[in-house]
């Protein structure tokens, strides 16, 4: 895989070195974990989910932890083995996993479900009111004079 160098971009930029972090450790050589397999969606605007195949693990041994920009699903299953039966084929994957999500500002875990073998992590994307757009009036320049006049009598 090629490296891209982002020095250039980073000189001219301010604020963005969370993001050009992200994309450095995304374009390291690191074994890919593959297990659980799981998919991303976007529902609507603002909202996605994370649906991850845990079949075999309760609720019980599943641990969702959001942290600010980070999501972390980890699986621990107790390691018991019955001695009374003996495996023949051991296709069903049953250990423990940790899987790791990003994530952009301001979203945040709405709710999770276990249901049929799937984790579904419901996510929110909630902008605070201050970071919003707002629209601003134009005025025709009289209050700019009316402002001018009172400063001038209060000097």
């Amino acid at each position: 895989m090629r490296q891209i160098d982002f020095t250039p971009y980073r000189r001219s930029t301010i604020g963005f070195d969370r993001l050009f972090d992200l994309l450095e450790a995304g374009n390291r050589a690191q074994p890919s974990e593959n297990y659980p397999p799981f998919n991303l969606e976007r529902v609507a605007e603002d909202r996605y989910r994370i649906t991850l195949a845990v079949a075999g693990f309760r609720g019980d041994e599943l641990d969702i932890t959001a942290q600010q920009n980070l999501l972390v699903v980890a699986g621990k299953k107790a390691d018991t083995q019955d001695n009374a039966a003996q495996m023949l084929h051991l296709g069903i994957a049953n250990r423990s996993f940790e899987r790791r999500f990003e994530l952009a500002d301001f979203i945040r875990v709405a709710d999770a479900d276990l249901k049929d073998g799937l984790l579904i992590i419901n996510l929110v994307r909630e902008v605070p009111e201050a970071m919003k757009p707002k629209k601003v009036a134009i005025g025709s320049g009289e209050s700019v004079t009316k402002s001018a006049a009172i400063e001038a009598r209060a000097a």
